[in-house]
């Protein structure tokens, strides 16, 4: 619990959360869609925010963590959602240290390994669905994990019901399944096989409740198949940055090349020791994370503590001594009664939030979003300006001035995001493309090339900062 709270204090505070949590513009449409859901008592079925989309097909997928933001952010403001989405974060960390313990870890191992996990991690920290989701995949593993009898009617009923508000939370859903299964095929294949069949049924149960009871969501078995399409649409994921491969060359990578290392080396070593559920594990999510940036937080969540109990076992007696005082440490730890502090340290967290100088800075930054160019944009405006800016157009006009592009990729397709690269490099073609939206305003970053571009098609300058340019056509 005592890691739980630092890192709560390290993310909201010394991370600068209260503001770096906003520091994706998507933030600004979750928070805005949950509010209209709470608003409307219904559920988004088609775009109500830009007006390339409007009225066409869109799955609100995280619409349940959109609702919680939209719920905070009503009663308490931007202060409100960093404080949440870090207690999420908080709460994410005191499930891998107790990840640690249910698989054999060792407690000086795990803390060593705590660094690693928060600089892996914090390169998503965001104000965002998918941190909630964090929390489940550790759940799920955690169950695959301690679950060793057969599964019970009461605990299908808790696997069901678990499996459906992870589908209404996070299109990440379909992976508790998936969890599950490896752990039933790769029990089948350690030794001792009867011994473990109870538990390769339960898992092989799990897996098949998890699938069906993700179909409890609004949009049934048609989510199912819009994430399968989305997911596998190699031509839009090649326009999304955090799908992309991570850059380990990036100043600060260190911790995050440590991270991925150990939680492979550990797969390997839990297959040298029979534990195959672990090795595929490992195998799947670091391939993933190879591959996507945006798994790397994952590998680091659910591969450390693994690695962790690779590693102590292949200790052994050879290190008789050192084990047994991270045993008395986790007796230790296992007393304190941290649970009692929690609305302390949530309560004393937020006061610190609202002091002037930190409620002032909360949100998002005017130096990377149109803060005071906001200002300047008529009402009537048809307004070019990329997805950084569309989320957080979103958000300052509560939803009611329509965007041309934002953060929703699934929503616009693979062909839109090409065409808006080519139009944000001013590449040949741009201007045919441009010119059949009829943009009567342009707003964007003060270091693009479509400034220069524009101005010579006749587009003239109404206002500009450091941060953003508005211009507009001539004759308007």
């Amino acid at each position: 619990m005592v890691a739980a709270f630092v890192t709560l204090f390290y993310c909201l505070f010394l991370f600068q959360g209260y503001q770096k949590l906003f520091r994706d513009s998507d933030a600004g449409w979750h928070i805005r869609n949950g509010e209209e859901i709470l608003r409307t008592a219904t559920l988004p079925h088609t775009d109500p925010y830009s007006f390339t989309r409007r009225g066409q097909p869109w799955f609100a997928w995280e619409w349940g963590a959109d609702v919680v933001a939209g719920l905070v952010h009503r009663s308490w403001g931007l202060g409100g959602v960093a404080l949440f989405y870090g207690a999420a974060i908080a709460a994410g960390v005191w499930l891998w240290f107790r990840l640690h313990w249910a698989v054999g870890g060792n407690f000086p191992i795990a803390c060593g390994m705590a660094p690693l996990l928060l600089s892996t991690c914090n390169i998503h920290w965001l104000a965002r669905p998918h941190v909630l989701s964090w929390l489940f995949f550790l759940a799920a593993v955690l169950y695959c994990e301690t679950r060793r009898g057969p599964l019970t009617w009461r605990e299908g009923v808790g696997v069901a019901v678990f499996s459906a508000v992870w589908a209404n939370v996070h299109a990440s859903f379909f992976f508790g399944a998936v969890i599950a299964a490896i752990y039933a095929v790769g029990r089948s294949q350690e030794s001792g096989v009867r011994s473990q069949e109870p538990a390769r049924r339960a898992a092989a149960a799990a897996a098949v409740i998890g699938i069906l009871a993700g179909l409890v969501n609004p949009y049934g078995w048609h989510l199912y198949e819009h994430v399968w399409r989305y997911l596998t649409d190699s031509e839009l994921l090649a326009h999304i940055g955090e799908y992309q491969s991570f850059n380990f060359h990036a100043d600060g990578s260190g911790q995050i090349i440590a991270a991925l290392i150990l939680g492979i080396a550990g797969g390997a070593l839990a297959a040298v020791q029979g534990r195959w559920d672990r090795a595929l594990l490992a195998l799947l999510f670091s391939a993933l994370a190879l591959r996507s940036a945006r798994v790397l937080p994952l590998a680091a969540l659910l591969l450390l503590p693994l690695a962790n109990a690779a590693i102590t076992k292949a200790a052994g007696a050879r290190f008789d001594k050192f084990l047994a005082y991270s045993a008395r440490l986790r007796i230790l730890d296992s007393r304190q009664r941290g649970w009692a502090l929690v609305p302390l340290v949530l309560l004393g967290c937020f006061a610190i939030l609202q002091t002037p100088g930190i409620r002032a800075a909360t949100g998002f930054a005017a130096d990377q979003f149109p803060v005071a160019a906001y200002g300047h944009i008529p009402a009537d405006a048809r307004l070019f300006a990329p997805d950084k800016f569309g989320g957080y157009l979103i958000y300052r006009s509560a939803g009611r001035f329509p965007v041309f592009f934002d953060g929703r990729s699934d929503l616009y397709g693979a062909d839109f995001l090409k065409q808006y690269s080519r139009v944000m490099q001013v590449k040949p073609g741009w201007h045919a493309w441009w010119e059949q939206f009829h943009f009567t305003h342009a707003l964007v970053p003060a270091d693009s090339p479509l400034i220069e571009a524009l101005e010579r098609s006749g587009w003239r300058r109404i206002y500009g900062d450091r941060t953003a340019v508005l211009l507009a056509k001539s004759g308007t």
